[in-house]
């Protein structure tokens, strides 16, 4: 396995950005050895920006991890208690109308038969 190097490098559009600034940033009768200076104070900003932001983004990563893993056992666990909760009903006005209406049924159907009898 290759060893990572204590001192990252430098990425080459830091670098740019860096020289970039120092240049328009350049006074009149500044040497390119100062500008040189500015641009590697600049690149030093950028690279310390840059590691406190990856910071931010994994505390944030982890907070908003942990907050997801709460907010599921909750759902979970309310899901949970509405199924132990739910209890189904029958009507009991579908029965009585279908029992009512085949009783009709019988009585109209052998209704006739009673009456050929007599």
């Amino acid at each position: 396995m290759a060893k990572k190097n204590k001192h990252q490098q430098i990425s080459p559009e830091t670098q740019e950005q860096s020289l970039k600034l120092a240049k328009a940033t350049q006074r009149p009768g500044q040497t390119k050895e100062q500008t040189k200076l500015i641009a590697q104070g600049v690149q030093k900003g950028i690279d310390q920006y840059k590691k406190q932001q990856k910071v931010k983004s994994r505390e944030l990563n982890k907070k908003l991890h942990k907050v997801s893993q709460k907010l599921s056992s909750a759902a979970e666990e309310t899901d949970i208690q509405l199924k132990e909760n739910i209890i189904y009903k029958q009507a009991k006005l579908p029965w009585v109308l279908l029992l009512t209406s085949w009783a009709g049924f019988a009585v109209y159907y052998f209704m006739p038969l009673t009456k050929s009898l007599l």
